[in-house]
């Protein structure tokens, strides 16, 4: 979530008479993230979302998004909600931009998690795969590795005042991952996204998911490797190095639910280090390239360098479970 788009009561107005929400006494924009521009809208009687889709996401996209939480919200997962105005419709045009309210989710992050915290991640995560496995939608990984060259040839060399050779090192690692990267693995819908401020707790106890617009019809054990890169890494001497119980945990979560079979245990490393470059190459670009009027904390591709780097010293599932 971030800011990109300026809104006005003019624009506060027009939403009041398209949807039966009540009236919005206050609105305030939402910092985190880098994806679309969000708000929180208040009522007197509840919280909403207001989402405005920026340039990464193609509206072709968007129902697919829109279908997926409401059909996860029918299936008993917990999510935001998508909101129909008067006239039965998702969407609204602001600022010659598409945008959609959703239900407010309970709850918020954690700051950090604990062990018994990424068991619960683990489980959940297992159970939206094993409810999505039902839905007849399909959206192919627009940041699959089929894209990671794509953005590498955008990244200038500028980005080598973060750490020497910056540049050269991520060609490197993207050229042996492709080389690994499997072909066959279990694919079904995820989230892509399970960063901890996209899961919320609410009296501690795991509660829900946001932020569906990375979901996509992926594998399966990419969504795992996403999460021991987001989840179980933790900063020692200035150095982010993994937190093995938080990835035992984790994996050992997930399994409850949905088995991993052998060759998806074999290909996590790989999945791992995708996953890391990916991170680490949206970052950088994202670095070099954001608005600065945009109102949005930057995150810091320095974090993915030093995990891509302990990945590459691992290779079996057991130097992670």
């Amino acid at each position: 979530m971030a800011v990109y788009t300026k809104i006005n009561n003019n624009q506060i107005k027009f939403i009041e008479k398209k949807y039966n929400i009540g009236k919005i006494i206050n609105y305030s924009g939402i910092k985190k993230g880098i994806e679309n521009t969000n708000y929180i809208l208040k009522t007197k009687k509840n919280k909403y979302i207001l989402t405005i889709y920026e340039k990464r996401v193609q509206k072709k996209d968007i129902p697919y998004f829109i279908k997926l939480m409401s059909s996860l919200s029918r299936l008993k997962i917990k999510c935001p909600v998508p909101i129909k105005d008067k006239k039965g419709k998702y969407l609204l045009n602001l600022n010659s931009k598409k945008g959609c309210i959703v239900s407010f989710l309970e709850g918020k992050e954690k700051d950090q998690l604990t062990r018994k915290d990424c068991f619960e991640v683990g489980r959940n995560t297992a159970i939206l795969h094993k409810a999505a496995k039902s839905l007849k939608l399909y959206r192919r990984n627009s940041l699959s590795i089929n894209s990671w060259g794509t953005i590498l040839n955008k990244i200038d060399n500028k980005i080598n005042k973060l750490s020497k050779n910056l540049k050269d090192l991520m060609k490197d690692d993207f050229r042996d991952i492709k080389k690994k990267w499997p072909k066959k693995l279990p694919i079904g819908i995820i989230h892509g996204d399970l960063f901890i401020d996209n899961i919320f707790f609410n009296k501690s106890k795991f509660f829900g998911f946001i932020d569906f617009y990375f979901s996509a019809n992926e594998f399966l054990t990419y969504e795992l490797a996403t999460c021991i890169n987001a989840l179980c890494f933790i900063k020692k001497n200035r150095k982010f190095v993994l937190d093995k119980k938080r990835s035992s945990n984790l994996l050992k979560g997930y399994q409850t639910v949905r088995k991993l079979s052998e060759i998806e245990k074999r290909n996590l490393n790989t999945l791992c280090r995708g996953s890391a470059l990916r991170y680490l190459l949206t970052r950088s670009y994202d670095y070099l390239n954001t608005p600065k009027q945009a109102i949005i904390k930057i995150k810091d591709p320095k974090e993915y360098i030093d995990k891509l780097n302990f990945h590459r010293n691992l290779s079996s599932f057991k130097d992670y479970s």
